[in-house]
């Protein structure tokens, strides 16, 4: 066998044969079988040139390799090969995928032990508290979206400019597959009525455990495929150029600690500093003034745009709610408890409706004195552009008494 082990035209067609076989009906477990018998491993790079060219050959259509695709997975999940794979470095937007992959598992395996619970419940009281449980879980992992996004608008055209087309197209298919489980899921936890244990375990079974199984099969596949594929074939540029539009999305429940440039960006990256002014009506600023403006202002703000997306946040230095840019392009209801999702669905109704133009709220915190209002932000024809948050420790500002005329500085980071 050994001139096939070293032989990757060889390896492909027995690939292909073995992904044939499935197709035709054979048992994935026998193919795996075939697999290790005759190939143990195959690399990669080969597994998506063979889809590549079974779509490109007309063997099979998009369709045909989106329906069985699991099925291949799970025939080779153990048995790829990745020796010669590229070391990631940190902040590289592979990384931050990775990283991002890292965090929806933590969560999955929250849901595998919240399930394997729901054989024990015995009444619907019970039920309900594991299902308000579940659904800030599943909240939690319709953040993928994102993940998916700048696969599909980022990635994926880098690899389609490459003669890369059939496996982005497929995988984004299961994208679409996952985005609908969750939105299931979703519903299924929503439901208000009483639901019994036996109706419980059901909802597991045929809706919840399929989402968190898509989501954790799609893992495999960007680490074990796609990921070591796209290192070898998109260069320092293409992935800088991903780097900086990446932002725009957003990120899935994680917040990228380090910066990553190759060498000889360093110009480029000052760009974003030192650009053209931004011309406001009553003046103008740098990027670089404006965002120095708005993180030196003594209050947290956050914009929700019309859309009920987090496009904004203020970064000043000390925060009063911690806030990370994995919320970005969020949509607001999925970064509250389930319990007061309530309140923020009749804020946004009550400022898309015009009945209101702000909500205030004061609360005591860790021997603090906080003030948040909400604000409706509309244009001058009086259309809903969206929500500002503005949060301030008023602590020391109730505490004033008299008057201060004679300049006197406070002591650095004084509220």
């Amino acid at each position: 066998m050994s001139e096939l082990i070293n032989n990757s035209e060889k390896r492909k067609e027995l690939l292909k044969h073995m992904i044939l076989q499935i197709h035709a009906g054979e048992n994935p477990d026998m193919v795996r079988e075939q697999l290790i018998r005759l190939m143990s491993k195959i690399p990669y790079g080969e597994v998506v040139e063979v889809e590549q060219e079974l779509i490109s050959d007309g063997i099979l259509t998009d369709q045909e390799v989106l329906q069985f695709c699991d099925l291949h997975t799970e025939a080779l999940e153990g048995h790829i090969d990745q020796t010669g794979a590229q070391e990631i470095p940190a902040g590289h937007p592979v990384d931050v995928f990775q990283n991002e992959n890292r965090e929806l598992e933590k969560v999955i395996a929250v849901c595998n032990n919240i399930f394997a619970g729901l054989d024990q419940l015995e009444n619907s009281e019970q039920v309900a508290e594991k299902m308000l449980e579940l659904r800030h879980q599943f909240n939690q992992l319709m953040d993928v979206d994102k993940h998916y996004q700048r696969k599909e608008n980022l990635l994926f055209p880098y690899l389609e400019k490459i003669g890369v087309t059939g496996p982005p197209k497929v995988m984004w298919g299961k994208h679409d597959e996952v985005r609908n489980m969750l939105k299931g899921a979703i519903e299924a936890l929503s439901v208000d009525e009483n639901v019994t244990p036996e109706e419980a375990t059901a909802i597991r079974d045929m809706v919840l455990k399929p989402a968190t199984e898509g989501i954790a099969d799609m893992v495999m596949k960007e680490e074990e495929i796609l990921f070591p594929m796209s290192m070898d074939k998109l260069t320092d540029a293409d992935w800088f150029d991903i780097a900086k539009q990446t932002n725009e999305i957003g990120y899935c429940l994680y917040d990228p600690q380090e910066e990553w440039k190759p060498e000889g960006v360093d110009l480029l990256s000052q760009v974003k500093t030192e650009g053209p002014q931004i011309q406001l009506p009553s003046g103008s600023f740098t990027n670089e003034e404006l965002t120095a403006m708005l993180n030196t202002l003594p209050i947290d703000m956050t914009f929700v745009d019309k859309n009920d997306k987090v496009k904004y946040f203020s970064q000043g230095a000390e925060r009063i709610f911690q806030r990370n840019r994995a919320i970005l392009n969020r949509d607001v209801r999925m970064c509250h408890p389930p319990s007061s999702v309530h309140i923020v669905d009749q804020i946004v109704d009550d400022f898309k409706s015009g009945r209101q133009d702000s909500a205030p709220f004061w609360i005591q915190m860790k021997g603090m004195f906080i003030h948040i209002e909400y604000f409706a932000m509309r244009n001058e024809k009086g259309e809903y552009l969206g929500t500002l948050e503005v949060s301030q420790n008023l602590t020391g500002k109730r505490a004033l008494e008299g008057e201060q005329r004679i300049l006197s500085y406070g002591e650095k980071g004084e509220q």
